[in-house]
């Protein structure tokens, strides 16, 4: 088995954190040219060069700030097995960072992390909105613990990731009450010519609108396109076109945007995924999670009509 000294990677933390040899050095009373060779030491180990001169400060290489990374989770857990050993369990808060693929409506996301602040545990969430590949590729170099997303990963089995359906649902129709009303009636066959405020066309849920838009012979008027769920929340409560979500929020979003229901859709279905490094899930945070939404958020949950 390879070997790292704790000793060299600790040194290589403090100058990193510092910023500095000297300021180090001082810390750990010691001389820099010491701290020096220690941390050629560990360079040599690795193979690697952890520093590059600036003028007269250090700036860490890209290595260097990923190894960075490790070497803080491993002083940090150093010092609290020290304290634990000494009777004094230090009270640090679990930690789960998840990566949120940037399309998902952010109700959805906040009814799944729920289960998480509700732990009896302390639970610390770090919460990273990106593109889905930028995120998988957090996970796959154990940045992340899990990604939230609408859609599987088609390489999962070459990148080793795990696709884990958290549940499935319909969509639901929404528009103010004066439009609400007029598009109601003869749903779906009404929504000919109806004004739609759209997710943008490489969206999963756009992709699936328009091919249900063909099947039924139903030409929208596109009044808009967005990135991003809130904003067409927000321009659809003002009256300026139809919309659609999952409707495992329907609830939420009837009574916290102020809009009604036109109708629901049945024939698409949004799922959405955890996506882990591991094949069976361990993180204590991710598990409650995962089960809460396979048993409570998307049991039984469907569009009817």
């Amino acid at each position: 088995m390879d070997w790292l000294n704790y000793h060299h990677l600790m040194y290589f933390y403090l100058v990193a954190k510092t910023g500095s040899i000297a300021a180090a050095g001082e810390q750990l009373d010691l001389a820099q040219p010491t701290l020096s060779v220690q941390i050629k030491q560990l360079e040599k180990r690795l193979g690697e060069k952890l520093f590059r001169r600036v003028g007269r400060s250090l700036e860490m290489t890209e290595t260097g700030r990923m190894v960075y990374q490790y070497a803080e989770d491993i002083c940090n857990l150093g010092q609290e097995l020290l304290q634990t050993l000494k009777g004094r369990p230090e009270n640090r808060p679990m930690k789960v960072n998840i990566g949120i693929v940037d399309v998902l409506p952010k109700l959805i996301v906040q009814r799944l992390i729920e289960p998480i602040l509700a732990m009896e545990q302390q639970v610390q969430i770090v919460c990273y909105e990106g593109h889905p590949d930028e995120l998988v590729n957090d996970l796959v170099n154990f940045k992340l613990d899990m990604v939230i997303s609408d859609s599987p990963v088609q390489t999962a089995q070459r990148l080793r990731v795990f696709n884990h359906l958290l549940g499935e649902c319909g969509i639901t129709v929404f528009a103010v009450s004066k439009l609400a009303k007029q598009y109601r009636d003869d749903f779906p066959a009404s929504l000919n010519g109806a004004p739609w405020l759209l997710p943008l066309p490489s969206a999963n849920l756009r992709r699936s609108l328009d091919q249900w838009f063909d099947q039924q012979s139903i030409h929208p008027q596109i009044c808009g396109e967005f990135a991003d769920s809130a904003l067409i929340k927000a321009i659809g409560r003002t009256g300026k076109g139809l919309f659609a979500l999952p409707s495992v929020i329907e609830s939420d979003v009837t009574e916290n945007v102020g809009v009604e229901v036109v109708g629901r859709i049945s024939k698409i279905h949004e799922r959405f995924y955890a996506i882990t490094a591991e094949r069976r899930i361990k993180h204590p945070a991710v598990k409650v999670m995962t089960d809460s939404a396979r048993s409570r958020l998307f049991n039984g949950v469907n569009a009817s009509s």
